[in-house]
């Protein structure tokens, strides 16, 4: 089935100059920094999975691992990603404001729904340390996903 056409997703991107496409198309799908034992992904990783198996489009989009092993981008609430990451590596993540703040003994969810007029968390390292600030307003309506 084709992508919809007409999203606000497929409009941002018809948007963008060569240049920028050139950019974005350049970015790595994950960050890891050796040095402070942290990955950096937009959603998540799949637990048990070297980096190198992992899929592109779940480290964008992912949210959930339900008991069966099945990863979703849908929201279910006793079934984060982050529970079954076991390091050694320390994950910064977001993507997931349905959850809020996430902290595991590995994995941090730092997305705390900012564009939903929440707030906006960054994590200072090595220290781990969370800091938060209000949003100064609402950017879109936020729609609870809960599951």
């Amino acid at each position: 089935k084709p992508p919809a056409i007409g999203g606000e997703h497929y409009h941002i991107a018809a948007a963008l100059s060569p240049k920028e496409l050139n950019w974005i198309h350049s970015c790595p799908w994950y960050m890891s920094c050796g040095d402070l034992e942290t990955l950096f992904v937009h959603a998540g990783f799949v637990a048990g999975l070297k980096l190198s198996r992992q899929n592109p489009r779940l480290m964008m989009n992912m949210r959930s691992v339900l008991p069966d092993g099945t990863v979703t981008a849908k929201h279910f609430s006793n079934w984060p990603w982050a529970r079954l990451w076991d390091g050694p590596e320390t994950v910064l993540f977001g993507h997931d404001a349905d959850r809020g703040l996430q902290l595991y003994d590995h994995a941090m969810g730092i997305d705390t729904g900012c564009v939903y007029g929440g707030r906006l968390t960054a994590c200072i390292l090595p220290e781990k340390k969370l800091v938060s600030v209000a949003a100064k307003r609402e950017y879109i309506p936020f729609r609870p996903r809960k599951r």
